[in-house]
């Protein structure tokens, strides 16, 4: 994979505007937004955050289509570690 930096600008509506011309070759590409820590005049959280819908998780193994679909969402300081840990100690009687 070959990376490019190039200079953009978000306008008012969300829209990415590329600052400079590209020379890529057509197809498809993968976009890391980097932005800089200096907030404009016109920030606010209704503008940069619009309410989302709960984005669907899907499977690829047939049995569990629906089953991602009503899971709980995983709590922010969930350790995935900790867990594995915690399984291997219940298992082996640690």
């Amino acid at each position: 994979m070959q990376a490019y930096k190039l200079n953009a600008t978000i306008d008012e509506s969300g829209s990415l505007i590329v600052n400079e011309p590209l020379n890529i070759a057509p197809g498809k590409v993968e976009l890391i937004i980097l932005q800089t820590l200096e907030p404009s005049s016109s920030y606010t959280n209704e503008k940069c955050y619009p309410p989302l819908d709960k984005p669907k998780r899907k499977s690829k193994v047939k049995a569990f289509e629906g089953l991602f679909e009503n899971a709980p969402d995983v709590p922010p300081d969930f350790d995935p570690d900790e867990a594995r840990w915690e399984a291997l100690k219940e298992k082996h009687n640690l």
